[in-house]
């Protein structure tokens, strides 16, 4: 009997341990991780931004009204975005430990991971299986960037199931207990993105209730730019960042 491709990639995600490193098989993301490896070696990174498709979407060319939201928010503070759609934990481990971050040496980290791990399925091991995933990442930006200041992004709500909920508020309470402070920021902003229920609010997420509207990201902006000013100072007059990237099979 031929076992769907569907279920061989849902039985591979469940047995997949989030602090293990696992790179992404297919061409295209292959193809992306190639250009961010580039990018290393373009300008100057300030502000280095890690994630999946939320943080991806924000800086990419492919998006181009939320690459102006993340110009007119960041310009001056040489930020670039090292986000890759569909990463799980794992993935982002495997390009952090294969070059992307590399020679790069930020003044400050912003983390946005875990969503993927979590997807919109109850699974009993979600919290105890991203919380360790989340320790490894925070543990191998330490190791290469000892220097940099990480803001740890709290796990944004999603909505397109809300059972899920209760896991992302377990997640984030961890994540809490791993920031002390002054190397590791927690910037938790799910109250102005979701209600007390977690029910989100009017336009912050796309129809799929998951990826963030331009509204969404300007409210992570509002949010961040104290945050970079405290650490970096006012952003400058002019940006030496690299150029934006976006996802390959967009340009096909």
């Amino acid at each position: 009997m031929k076992i769907p491709a569907a279920a061989i990639l849902a039985a591979t995600f469940a047995f997949a341990q989030a602090d293990v490193p696992a790179p992404r098989t297919d061409r295209n993301s292959q193809i992306a991780h190639e250009q961010l490896l580039a990018k290393t070696k373009q300008g100057r990174i300030d502000v280095y931004f890690e994630g999946d498709s939320i943080t991806r979407r924000w800086g990419a060319t492919d998006y181009p009204q939320l690459l102006e939201n993340w110009k007119k928010n960041f310009f001056g503070w040489n930020a670039a975005d090292f986000g890759w759609g569909a990463d799980r934990i794992e993935n982002i481990l495997w390009r952090l430990d294969n070059g992307e971050l590399d020679g790069v040496n930020p003044k400050v980290i912003v983390l946005l991971a875990g969503t993927n791990n979590i997807g919109n399925r109850v699974a009993d091991s979600a919290v105890a299986s991203v919380t360790r995933g989340l320790a490894a990442v925070l543990g191998r930006l330490q190791e290469k960037v000892p220097n940099a200041v990480i803001i740890l992004m709290g796990i944004f709500p999603r909505n397109d199931n809300m059972a899920v909920m209760p896991e992302i508020d377990a997640i984030n309470a961890n994540l809490a207990r791993m920031a002390e402070g002054r190397k590791i920021r927690l910037l938790n902003i799910n109250d102005r993105l979701a209600d007390e229920a977690g029910v989100l609010r009017e336009g912050m997420m796309n129809p799929d209730k998951l990826h963030p509207a331009v509204q969404g990201y300007q409210v992570w902006a509002d949010a961040l730019k104290p945050l970079l000013t405290e650490l970096l100072g006012p952003p400058a007059t002019e940006d030496h960042s690299p150029p934006p990237t976006g996802d390959p099979s967009a340009r096909r």
